[in-house]
């Protein structure tokens, strides 16, 4: 049965749609993170689902062709658009994500997280966490276009992502969290405050990798 080209037009449209609508919950991830708290993030809590959601649409058209390997039907993916309103559509959902979600909204909600920073600082309270999802934020974009190359083109190029992601955190991200640690803990040690658990916070990024291979080793 040939479906009608206006419905292939509009799900063309869906699959054009997916690194935007990535974008937007690349964003809703960093606000979700400081409502979990900046510095950790709860199991299972909205800043892994809107994580998680980033990844699928990134790896929309790959995710869809392992149902097709399996026999199941999946609509057509490199059908042009032919209707111009529904590029015009397209391009305007495009335009809306890239000159308002990422040029001015994203930048006035990390704005509005170092000001919470400051407002906890001034109470006495950790303003890292608020510091943090203000990064995140404005890393948004930079983050989907970076996930964007981790896409392996597999049929498992899900689950690929998730664990290039992975590997990125581990090699990147805590190590330098570690060096952070440490500074932290060397201006604790000179201003005589307790310095020991940012010593150990160090050595514990650092040892995540390890960490986790030791476990694999005990379960394998």
């Amino acid at each position: 049965m040939t479906l009608p080209q206006i419905i292939v037009d509009l799900m063309k449209l869906l699959f054009d749609m997916a690194v935007p609508a990535a974008i937007c919950t690349m964003v809703l991830a960093g606000v979700a993170l400081r409502q979990e708290g900046g510095v950790n993030f709860q199991v299972g809590g909205r800043f892994q689902r809107w994580a998680l959601w980033s990844v699928i649409l990134l790896t929309l058209p790959q995710f869809l062709s392992w149902f097709a390997a399996q026999g199941i039907s999946m609509p057509p993916q490199g059908a042009n658009i032919s209707s111009p309103w529904v590029m015009s559509v397209e391009g305007s959902i495009t335009q809306f994500v890239s000159n308002v979600v990422v040029a001015r909204l994203t930048p006035v909600l990390a704005a509005f997280c170092v000001l919470k920073a400051v407002l906890d600082g001034a109470e006495g309270h950790n303003p890292l966490g608020s510091i943090i999802a203000a990064i995140f934020l404005l890393s948004a974009s930079g983050m989907v276009q970076l996930m964007k190359g981790w896409n392996s083109g597999s049929e498992f190029a899900t689950t690929d992502m998730l664990t290039s992601a992975w590997n990125f955190l581990a090699g990147t991200i805590l190590p330098e969290a570690a060096g952070l640690a440490v500074v932290g803990a060397i201006f604790n040690y000179a201003r005589h405050r307790p310095f020991m658990p940012l010593v150990g916070s160090g050595l514990a990024f650092l040892s995540v990798s390890a960490i986790w291979k030791l476990v694999l080793a005990m379960v394998g």
